[in-house]
Parts: structure tokens; sequence; C-alpha cells
């Protein structure tokens, strides 16, 4: 039977003894019926998986015990950051929960001229907020044990300017000179990829990443919605150069 992950945010060791998150103790007690002595497995994004037992469960509330620890090693060889322009509520979720899923490393939201939402004041730590909670539900049923980062989002050429220098930097694009499948990239190469908001992205936007070294790259003959787009190109990515060979 598979078992159920949570995610903690603190220090895990094994001996430990701890009480879980008020929404992970209601999910393992109330919702899979979990009893004292049943097994359940933690993680903090250190990249080991915790397991443990219930010692003690109440209606909202659950002790565990860890009693042993392994390292994880799922992570994929291809560094992958998704630069992805910002999407409306629900699209914007199926990215980050099915591009965790496929093994991106760190997500970078931006917003470009044409992004239909705008992000300003509470909003943006109320919504950065329910993003890491999209991705940490991915990795607890993907079984990833490190989260990945998450930028708040920033305009396009703030976010630009603070890539790292060494990273092959790819825009998807219908009219790229290159198709995905012709890409050369070298054993743990960093990747960046860029998808644009539902309307494309502007002139001054494809100036801005021309001029930031992104080149424009094709995934096929048919031009797909921003939600399809990044989950469809780093599959594609993950299949050629990455852990799904």
């Amino acid at each position: 039977m598979r078992m159920s992950r949570f995610f903690v945010d603190q220090p895990l060791q094994a001996g430990a003894r701890l009480r879980l998150p008020e929404a992970a103790a209601i999910h393992l007690v109330r919702v899979l019926r979990a009893n004292a002595g049943d097994a359940c497995v933690l993680f903090n994004g250190d990249g080991r998986d915790y397991s443990a037992r219930i010692v003690t469960a109440g209606k909202r509330d659950a002790l565990v015990e860890i009693v042993d620890v392994r390292d994880v090693d799922n992570e994929s060889p291809l560094r992958l950051t998704l630069l992805q322009s910002l999407a409306r509520g629900e699209k914007m979720d199926l990215v980050l929960q099915k591009a965790t899923e496929l093994g991106v490393a760190a997500f970078v939201p931006v917003a470009s001229e044409r992004s239909e939402v705008r992000l300003e004041g509470e909003r943006v730590d109320k919504r950065v907020g329910h993003w890491r909670n999209v991705v940490v539900a991915a990795c607890e049923q993907s079984g990833r044990a490190r989260v990945p980062g998450l930028a708040a989002p920033v305009p396009l050429a703030q976010a630009v300017a603070a890539l790292d220098a060494g990273s092959r930097r790819l825009l998807l694009d219908p009219a790229g000179a290159c198709a995905v499948g012709e890409l050369s990239l070298p054993p743990g190469m960093g990747v960046v990829l860029a998808i644009g908001p539902e309307g494309g992205w502007s002139p001054r936007d494809r100036a801005t990443l021309a001029g930031a070294g992104f080149e424009g790259v094709r995934l096929g003959p048919r031009i797909l919605r921003t939600e399809s787009a990044g989950i469809a190109a780093i599959a594609s990515l993950q299949v050629l150069h990455g852990d799904f060979r």
C-alpha cells in the first residue's frame, strides 16, 4: 500500500517526536482513518524521507515519532527553471502542480505586458502562499523530497536580470529556429524555459528576452495554451535530456 507523505516545515531527525500540522493531522486521522501505531512518511525539503509512526491521534491532532530516515534520489539531472508569465486562477495552479510532478527545480513567475493577472500589495503574499501549498502538495503526491524554489512575481525585465549566468535560456516559440529535439544540452546544465501569457509575448517582452540571451525553440506544429505549453515542453526536455530517458 502506498504510504501517505506529509510536508513538515521544521528540522527532523530519527527518534524525534512532533505534532503534525493541523491540516496534515486531520487528513491522516479523519480522512485516512489512521490510528495509533499506523505509519506515515514526513519530509521537510532536505532530500530525505522520514518514516514515522503515530503515537497518539485525536480528531484534529496527531503526535508522531520518527523511526527511520532515508535519502531520496529522484531529482532530475536536468535542472529546469520555469519562467512562467502569470496566468489566471486554476491555470497557474495547474502549471505549478504538473511542472512539480515533472521535476522542475524552480519557478519564476513574471508579470509581462500581456499578462491578464495583476498582483499588488497583500495579494502578492496571499497568492504566493497559495502557490507554495500547491507545489508542496505536488511533492507529497509525487514522492519528491526537495521542494522546488518559488520566487515572488516580478516584472519580466527584473526576473531575467536576476537569473544565473550559466544557464541555457530557452523561449518556447512556434517560429523558433531550433526544435526541442535538436537541442544539445550537456549533462548537469541548468536550463531556464520561458513560457508566455495567454496573449503571447509582446514585441517589447520578446526584445527583453532576446537581449537576455533567450533563444527560440519549437515544440511542434501547433500553438499551445500557456497552461499546456510549459508542461509539454518540460516533458519533452525530460525525455530528451533529463530522467525520462
